[in-house]
């Protein structure tokens, strides 16, 4: 099963295009695991709540073909903000690599919206280039998606992988 990753920098669009192409193509979406965990958590998280995180977000995506966000959203966050990842999420990340995977990408081209989730409105440019470096050393197929026509955009190249 093809799977679409919308993914990129925090406040890029990514919820908002996820839940419009849910909406156009008639497909469940799976919602970002972290906003529900870190909503529920009651306290400020911690290095170690992450490997929680993703194994909440891996099990959100085992029969949906439309993802907001993914693991590598743990992967780059962590090692940002920790200076590592654990093990258990690169080999999961790893074990990806085999699955047919499409990203969309979103740039961080519209205005930073504050959220209490939120912690970097000041680096959304050069974390957009982690997720570039990291999406295509992993060797998934991705397609940027910027400017005022993103929704479009991603209409038509979506509709292109599923016919």
């Amino acid at each position: 099963m093809l799977k679409i990753i919308v993914t990129g920098p925090e406040s890029s669009g990514k919820t908002t295009l996820c839940k419009a192409l849910s909406e156009h193509f008639k497909i469940p979406s799976t919602e970002e695991y972290a906003r529900e965990y870190l909503n529920n958590l009651g306290r400020e998280y911690k290095e170690e709540d992450l490997i929680e995180i993703a194994k909440g977000q891996l099990q959100s995506e085992t029969n949906s073909q439309l993802l907001d966000t993914d693991l590598i959203t743990i992967k780059i966050w962590s090692e940002y903000k920790y200076g590592k990842s654990d093990k258990w999420i690169l080999e999961q990340i790893e074990k990806q690599k085999s699955e047919n995977r499409y990203y969309l990408l979103c740039r961080p081209d519209i205005p930073w919206e504050a959220d209490p989730l939120r912690e970097s409105p000041l680096n959304r440019d050069e974390l957009f280039k982690i997720y570039k470096r990291e999406i295509e050393e992993l060797g998934h197929d991705y397609l940027i998606i910027e400017g005022k026509n993103r929704f479009k955009n991603s209409i038509s190249k979506i509709a292109s992988l599923i016919s």
